[in-house]
């Protein structure tokens, strides 16, 4: 990997090295969760500081943006509640809609604000810096820094949307729905801020409905 890719790449890798060895950790959700954030903040903040920028040009847009992302992400489970029933949504490939958090810790005011704070805030944040500052742009030219943000390539467009899809689970269709949504912004904006502000958005009003609505299904 080249250095330029650094600062876009080392936050997400290791959220997701934290997410491989969590069943091998001595200790559950409850703590693991909390040191994951901490950990994945400090390296965004050794790493990534002089590519991150929090100046959305289109605040409003992204702010509604992200809410009907949100719609999306919930609407299938409410018009149809055996939806995630379904053989392609529950099998070994991609697992099932089940959350993985032990029932004694979900009322945990310090897991709660370390969960809401992670997924509304840190995962918006390394994620569109992996998928749409770097992936969408690598795809195109392998030196990315050439690539203007929001330069449209179909391959890099869709592949990068199907690799966000695979990302989520047995939620892997609103994913791909999500990610050719983000992507289109990325597109629009050309600017990684508002992609950011507008996952943020969603992944905020999707904590606030499992918290809120004892959705916790959502929460792999």
């Amino acid at each position: 990997m080249r250095l330029q890719a650094v600062p876009y790449v080392v936050p997400f890798g290791a959220f997701l090295v934290f997410l491989a060895v969590r069943d091998y950790l001595p200790f559950g959700p409850g703590v693991e969760y909390p040191l994951r954030v901490l950990a994945v903040t400090t390296v965004l903040l050794v790493f990534s500081r002089p590519v991150l920028s929090f100046r959305p040009s289109r605040p409003i847009y992204g702010l509604a943006f992200g809410i009907g992302v949100f719609a999306v992400w919930v609407l299938p489970d409410i018009l149809w509640p055996a939806y995630r029933e379904l053989w392609i949504f529950r099998n070994g490939l991609v697992g099932e809609a089940a959350s993985t958090i032990p029932p004694d810790i979900r009322a945990d005011p310090v897991f709660l604000i370390f969960r809401i704070a992670g997924t509304s805030v840190l995962v918006p944040i390394i994620e569109e810096l992996f998928w749409r500052g770097w992936l969408m742009r690598y795809l195109i030219v392998a030196d990315f820094r050439r690539v203007p943000l929001g330069t449209y390539s179909a391959l890099s467009f869709w592949v990068t949307a199907l690799l966000f899809a695979s990302e989520h689970g047995p939620y892997w269709d609103v994913g791909l729905m999500a990610g050719v949504a983000y992507n289109w912004w990325m597109v629009r904006s050309g600017n990684l801020a508002d992609c950011i502000l507008a996952h943020a958005v969603t992944n905020a009003c999707l904590a606030a409905y499992v918290v809120i609505g004892g959705a916790w299904q959502y929460w792999l």
